[in-house]
């Protein structure tokens, strides 16, 4: 088998057995892969966005579409409940209002506000279980 060799400046060729050839021929054939697997670039089709661009990686967006969706369960049982409980909801958990500060718009004491709560968030509870 005849094997040949191109330089810059000249070609060889050279008669070698079979079996060198193979051999010559496959780690010709490994250099070549290794020059070019840095070329390659492969990127999974679960990072592809809808229009095809990547979607940055230090995301999560399979936690993502499990938060939205359990957003969207908390708001369906919140609006359940008696318009009251939900202005309570509301205020409490999504404003920020102090539970103190709540009681005293509604002029009430502090622990019923507490109270209230407590069993709004029980019912919360039965209506997601």
């Amino acid at each position: 088998m005849k094997v040949k060799y191109e330089f810059a400046t000249e070609t060889v060729e050279i008669e070698v057995s079979d079996d060198w050839g193979n051999i010559l021929i496959d780690l010709d054939r490994q250099d070549y892969n290794i020059d070019h697997k840095e070329t390659r670039r492969h990127c999974s089709l679960e990072a592809l966005d809808v229009d095809g661009n990547l979607l940055p990686s230090d995301e999560d967006v399979l936690a993502e579409v499990i938060n939205g969706t359990e957003a969207e369960r908390l708001h369906r049982a919140i609006a359940q409940l008696e318009p009251q409980q939900q202005e309570l909801v509301k205020a409490i958990y999504f404003e920020g209002v102090p539970v103190g500060e709540y009681a005293k718009r509604c002029g009430t004491s502090q622990p019923s506000i507490s109270r209230r709560k407590d069993r709004i968030l029980k019912s919360l509870k039965k209506i997601l279980g």
